[in-house]
């Protein structure tokens, strides 16, 4: 079986990706990974054949010139739905989305590339990261099947359902779906016409526990998480056991760095935790460690420390919500204290909180006693490590990458397109 796998050129959302196409690898299948060029170094030093198609994105770019008016919309769009599913606000989040999310991240050079080459490889199953609607395009262009491998609740899916609903109750002359309208033309420019399953996929390979996990009725295929940071050395500080509680300190390394304000300053993060008798690990960027002022004696800065090798030496973390880095923080045990503000990050950090494995702490709540206070409650009260172990215990019952192989090929057979010439 031939598998292309396609991710927009953000690492943090190829880097789940990774695992799946070791198994397919494994399995004896064929692996090729598409995405633009600024992706390629990362897919290659991943062991994986990469395919570079079209020319960067330029969605950074586009959220630094408008600045705090785009980031700031961003921050309003409730794809939880818990403030109620509003019409005008769905209508508004899928129009701008689609305009300065999905439409950059997806360019026409890239697209154009992608069906290029899937019309001359002829996979049999794309699989795609849930904003690289490019690969959906390049599946239907080609005959192929076509899933999605999410690396979060699928708060896009249940938002798009509640969009597409409250749309389908309007007369027909008021239907306003720029989403469809954007896949439409694209589509159109290899002679294909849009169905829903161009934004939604075929089915869905699910990373997330069961417990997390959005129970929309789409046919999902449940994969445990297995963390990938790409290339990882444990350097040698790390093989000895600490001395004291050790706390982990990660802001991400992703476009939220370049494009997005920051949160929180971090002479002020650190300040908060200099009396706490812990070890703190900070890994940092060469641009963040330049804003540091005083160091305090119980910090150890570093560039970069894999996190599936640091966490389990963790007694917690303190992040920004990021899927990869709570989902390894959950498969190694590790309560959490996330500090999230906007999207899936802030559904994930409320769902950790209620589950009893961690803490959400909103950016106005994000002062150094409100940092000191939530990292003491976690080092002090057992029920975080336990329920931050019962969520270990479940992620690590799903099915591995290698074991739902039998059921993507099961599913590839079903979806792809009969009678199309091989290679």
């Amino acid at each position: 079986m031939r598998v292309l796998m396609t991710s927009l050129a953000v690492e943090a959302h190829f880097n789940g990706m990774v695992p799946l196409a070791w198994a397919l690898r494994a399995a004896g299948h064929e692996v090729r990974v598409a995405s633009q060029p600024a992706l390629t170094e990362a897919i290659t030093r991943a062991g994986l054949t990469a395919v570079p198609v079209g020319t960067d994105h330029v969605h950074n770019d586009l959220v630094r010139q408008l600045g705090a008016e785009l980031t700031g919309f961003y921050r309003d769009i409730d794809f939880t739905g818990e403030r109620g599913d509003d019409y005008l606000s769905l209508k508004g989040a899928n129009t701008l989305l689609t305009a300065t999310f999905y439409a950059q991240a997806n360019n026409d050079p890239m697209v154009d590339d992608l069906v290029a080459f899937a019309r001359h490889w002829r996979p049999d199953l794309v699989i795609w990261e849930p904003f690289t609607f490019a690969g959906a395009v390049a599946a239907r262009a080609s005959g192929a099947a076509h899933a999605r491998l999410l690396w979060g609740p699928d708060l896009f899916l249940r938002m798009r359902r509640a969009f597409r609903g409250q749309m389908d109750q309007l007369p027909e002359e008021l239907h306003d779906d720029t989403l469809e309208e954007w896949l439409t033309w694209t589509l159109a420019r290899f002679g294909r016409g849009f169905a829903e399953e161009v934004a939604t996929g075929q089915w869905s390979i699910d990373q997330m526990p069961a417990s997390v996990r959005l129970p929309l009725g789409q046919r999902t295929v449940p994969m445990r998480y297995v963390p990938y940071n790409g290339r990882a050395v444990v350097p040698e500080w790390l093989r000895e056991p600490p001395g004291r509680p050790r706390i982990c300190l990660t802001l991400g390394i992703t476009s939220r760095d370049m494009a997005y304000p920051r949160l929180f300053s971090l002479d002020g993060l650190f300040d908060a935790v200099a009396e706490l008798d812990v070890e703190i690990v900070a890994t940092l960027t060469d641009a963040q460690r330049a804003e540091l002022g005083r160091v305090p004696d119980n910090l150890r800065v570093v560039d970069f420390v894999p996190l599936h090798a640091l966490l389990p030496e963790c007694s917690a973390v303190v992040h920004h919500g990021g899927a990869g880095t709570w989902s390894t923080a959950a498969v190694c045990g590790v309560p959490q204290l996330v500090v999230a503000d906007m999207w899936d990050n802030v559904h994930r950090a409320r769902r950790l909180a209620e589950l009893g494995a961690g803490l959400f702490l909103p950016p106005d709540e994000l002062t150094p006693a409100g940092l000191r206070d939530g990292l003491e409650r976690l080092l002090t009260k057992p029920s975080f490590q336990d329920d931050a172990a019962r969520l270990r215990a479940e992620m690590l019952a799903a099915p591995s990458p290698g074991d739902v192989v039998a059921r993507v090929e099961e599913l590839t057979r079903e979806h792809r397109e009969d009678g199309r010439d091989r290679p």
